[in-house]
């Protein structure tokens, strides 16, 4: 069965935040493959109307919902404006974050912290909150965030980006108990190497080496855990995650690339002495 031949989202609304590339492009236009109207968020108006034009020429419904989601009040527009066009929100899909933020501990400051913190923590709190309130009165819906092996692993240089996505985990679990009453499901997804980063073919070799399935993912290789975890077919599944990563986080052999090499760590004055 093709994705266009599977309607199990059909009359559903799915909202799917930072869907203007990578991820969350892949699944709001698997998701309106499968039936669902999808309201489509990014930050950037033109990848947004870009998106919706696609799902749009491939006969699916979709509406352009830009805006900032770690922003209270355009945490409420988007809302505002997808319960006016298609109706309540069925399925919320947090998938906004900064993933370009390596920066080395010593080098940190409180800006880049509260950066990172805002887009890719606060946001999914804003954004589950307000879904979660309409939710919990219809006595169901699903939430589902994009993590990352860096919730429960590190990445050499990425302190906050990781402490987010432990937070992601860590805020899940909790929802999904504080929810699980009022037949809400809360869920995630752990993408592994997941080529959405413009990287060199040699970069790609490279990369690759370490995933036992041989070779790097690609953004539409989430899709399936994502609408799975959506699906009636995870009824019984609350507060969990499922990795996509080729086998990365269950090897025990050391990666032999880093996002944040070690050669130029900053040099302490102590050092100089």
């Amino acid at each position: 069965m093709t994705h266009a031949q599977s309607q199990r989202f059909s009359g559903k609304v799915v909202l799917v935040t930072g869907a203007g590339g990578g991820i969350g492009r892949a699944v709001a236009v698997r998701f309106a493959a499968e039936g669902a109207q999808v309201a489509v968020n990014d930050l950037r108006g033109e990848v947004v109307d870009a998106v919706v034009s696609e799902i749009v020429a491939a006969g699916g419904t979709a509406l352009a919902v830009p805006g900032d989601v770690s922003d209270q009040a355009q945490v409420a527009a988007i809302f505002d404006r997808t319960e006016s066009a298609l109706g309540y929100v069925d399925v919320l899909y947090n998938n906004a974050g900064l993933i370009d933020t390596a920066r080395h501990f010593l080098e940190a400051d409180e800006a880049w912290w509260d950066r990172i913190v805002e887009v890719n923590l606060k946001s999914v709190f804003l954004c589950s909150h307000r879904a979660a309130g309409v939710m919990a009165r219809r006595r169901r819906g699903v939430i589902i965030s994009t993590s990352s092996g860096g919730a429960t692993r590190a990445h050499r240089g990425n302190v906050a980006y990781d402490a987010t996505k432990g937070g992601i985990e860590a805020m899940t679990r909790a929802m999904a108990l504080d929810l699980a009453p009022y037949g809400i499901r809360v869920n995630g997804v752990v993408p592994g190497f997941i080529n959405t980063y413009g990287l060199t073919e040699e970069q790609l070799r490279a990369r690759e080496k370490t995933v036992p399935l041989g070779r790097y993912g690609v953004a539409e290789d989430m899709t399936g855990a994502a609408l799975f975890l959506a699906s009636d077919d995870a009824a019984y599944i609350t507060g969990q995650f499922v990795s996509v990563d080729g086998g990365v986080l269950v090897q025990q052999r050391s990666a032999n690339v880093d996002t944040f090499p070690v050669e130029g760590f900053p040099v302490i004055a102590a050092d100089l002495a």
